[in-house]
């Protein structure tokens, strides 16, 4: 039994027998284990005028990481590896603390962030006790000669690293991202009234878009094919996996019937299409699998365990944050996007329940003038470079750190959220 399986199964028994026998079942079905092997299982909170302390109950002994965030001023706590099922009161009142938020920010860095009411200063410290490790937060106002975050190691505690906005910019590892070339070899995915072929157009976008991201360095690409090749949704999803992504984009450029529509569309994965079109758009790719034989066709069984649905959602709302920002870039990069670029729907080859995942048309074969830009090669290679400018930026950390979830009119949610935030209301 792996390391993961027994830190989960132990901290489940007690509460979650039947979830701990469900674990069991869905590594003995996927034959391997996520890299996250560590779970908040608590967060407990005091406060006063002069600290507020946020106490972290885990299982495991992840390695964190402080943040000072500026602009508006922020705390943020970073777990390596690590997922959270924890429930997250909002801050006592009287705290230092105006509002929490939390999500995952990448594949395997789980954050808090702490929007402060003044400026303050932070330290970490790890402790053991009763119920488990706790990692113990604590918040204190600070003045001007506190330019950085403090920190502080007890005897025993996990490793802390102490970072600043200007080092957040730029990922911290080397990057894993799979591009999947819709369609290939007995599929020729959509077709144009003058016969251009989707899957060899999806093809040279992901050349191009791989030239790109190794353009910037710091990232490992695979593609799923790399020729006219037929390879099932599943399989492709498989990959992503097996490659440990810390992002898998699919890549198409569809045929609708209405084809005065033209202009980029980025998709997430969703029970319920968000809307008619979209159910359009994945009834037609998750066709692919009538070119595969039997065995590719028989639906994996679906065993419910809460850690694995909540592996599930941390994937998706990862999922839905990156493709917010990629439609940003795409815009401010004068691509051209359809009508509320940002969708939805059940694409089977986003279903990877721990790798982050979105679809990608970059237009329609069914419009003359996006065939025209999809067969052009400089077309490609500007589109290719603006996705790999978002990627690279998603990671780096900006997008993240400077969201709120705010309405129209200003107001800023002061509850607790999990990080997923839109900000172009795009469906």
């Amino acid at each position: 039994m792996t390391r993961f399986v027994q830190t989960l199964v132990s901290g489940c028994r007690r509460l979650l027998p039947v979830a701990a026998l469900a674990l069991l079942a869905i590594f003995a079905w996927r034959g391997e284990a996520s890299a996250r092997d560590m779970v908040i299982t608590g967060m407990n909170q005091s406060a006063g005028q002069s600290r507020y302390t946020a106490s972290f109950v885990l299982r495991g002994n992840p390695q964190t990481r402080i943040l000072r965030l500026a602009n508006p001023d922020r705390i943020a706590v970073d777990f390596i590896n690590t997922l959270s099922a924890a429930a997250i009161a909002a801050p006592p009142d009287n705290s230092l603390v105006d509002s929490i938020r939390h999500g995952l920010v990448s594949s395997d860095r789980y954050r808090f962030i702490f929007r402060l009411k003044r400026q303050a200063f932070a330290a970490i410290r790890t402790e053991e006790r009763s119920d488990g490790q706790v990692i113990v937060l604590s918040i204190q106002p600070s003045d001007a000669a506190h330019e950085q975050v403090a920190s502080v190691e007890t005897p025993g505690a996990s490793p802390v690293a102490v970072d600043s906005k200007q080092n957040a910019g730029k990922p911290e590892r080397q990057l894993t991202i799979v591009l999947d070339p819709g369609h290939g070899g007995i599929d020729n995915g959509a077709v144009s009234r003058s016969g251009t072929h989707e899957k060899a157009v999806n093809l040279e976008l992901a050349f191009a878009l791989r030239d790109a991201l190794l353009a910037k360095g710091g990232v490992k690409v695979v593609l799923t094919r790399e020729d006219d090749t037929f390879i099932p949704l599943d399989e492709r999803a498989a990959i992503g996996r097996r490659e440990q992504a810390d992002l898998f984009i699919s890549i198409h450029a569809d045929s609708i019937r209405q084809s005065d529509l033209r202009g980029a569309t980025v998709y997430t994965l969703s029970e319920m299409a968000s809307d008619e079109l979209s159910r359009q758009i994945a009834a037609s790719e998750n066709a692919s699998d009538r070119f595969a034989g039997e065995e590719w066709q028989q639906e994996k069984p679906d065993v419910v365990d809460i850690l694995l649905d909540l592996t599930r959602r941390e994937t998706v709302s990862f999922s839905e944050h990156f493709a917010s920002s990629l439609v940003e870039d795409l815009a401010t990069r004068n691509i051209r996007l359809i009508n509320r670029p940002k969708r939805s729907a059940g694409f089977k080859v986003l279903k990877a329940p721990d790798v982050p995942s979105v679809l990608v048309e970059f237009g329609f074969l069914s419009n003359r003038q996006d065939e025209k830009l999809l067969q052009d090669e400089a077309w490609r290679e500007v589109v290719a470079k603006a996705t790999a400018e978002a990627v690279m930026n998603f990671f780096g950390g900006e997008q993240e750190e400077d969201r709120e979830r705010c309405t129209p009119s200003g107001e800023c949610d002061k509850s607790t959220t999990t990080t997923a935030i839109d900000p172009l209301k795009a469906d």
